[in-house]
């Protein structure tokens, strides 16, 4: 005679943990603890945020707008002409990180003469608008070596190497270079150019 099943059964088996689930969640836990122990890494040693301060620098950027600087680009390279840099003048630490464009390097000559820059003699393509205060560019200088003059894109509303208590920048107060923008109104997030 055959059993018969005696209907519901609550019987309730139970689960084993195998040693090899143990072993699956803790390589995901430790996978997930060491991208953000190198995240966290990354970005203390080679990247950092600032805001904006003022309008100087528009209509690349905008004043409240906040930006990521690579502090590590300038370990391996130097400032070019155009790169949009973050610095401290005169490397005062208690200054807020200016924001501004590099537009002469070590060795060139520059002056402002009827509200144009020029640079080794040449028109800049850097700064177009006119500029109604030449500074300490209204006579023609020389960069020295680790030397950078750097200028707002917006020159009318900018303090920048023109004034005499900012001057040229040096290499050792640049910060970084700015590379990314977060969006506000007038600009959404994008690469600084």
């Amino acid at each position: 005679m055959a059993k018969r099943s005696r209907g519901l059964s609550f019987y309730k088996r139970r689960k084993k943990i195998s040693s090899a689930m143990i072993r699956e969640v803790f390589s995901w836990i430790f996978g997930i603890l060491a991208a953000i122990f190198v995240a966290a890494v990354l970005d203390f040693f080679f990247g950092m945020t600032t805001n904006v301060v003022g309008v100087s620098m528009e209509p690349t950027l905008y004043n409240g707008q906040q930006i990521f600087i690579d502090r590590f680009f300038y370990v391996l390279s130097s400032p070019k002409r155009g790169d949009v840099v973050v610095f401290l003048p005169n490397g005062n630490e208690n200054s807020h990180y200016y924001v501004k464009r590099v537009v002469a390097v070590p060795g060139d000559r520059l002056v402002i003469q009827d509200g144009t820059l020029f640079v080794n003699g040449i028109e800049s393509e850097w700064v177009s608008a006119y500029i109604s205060d030449p500074g300490i560019a209204g006579n023609e200088f020389t960069l020295e070596n680790g030397e950078y003059f750097c200028v707002g894109d917006n020159p009318g509303n900018s303090e920048d190497s023109r004034s005499a208590n900012i001057g040229p920048v040096e290499d050792t107060d640049i910060i970084g270079k700015a590379w990314f923008r977060t969006g506000c109104e007038e600009q959404g997030m994008g690469f600084v150019k």
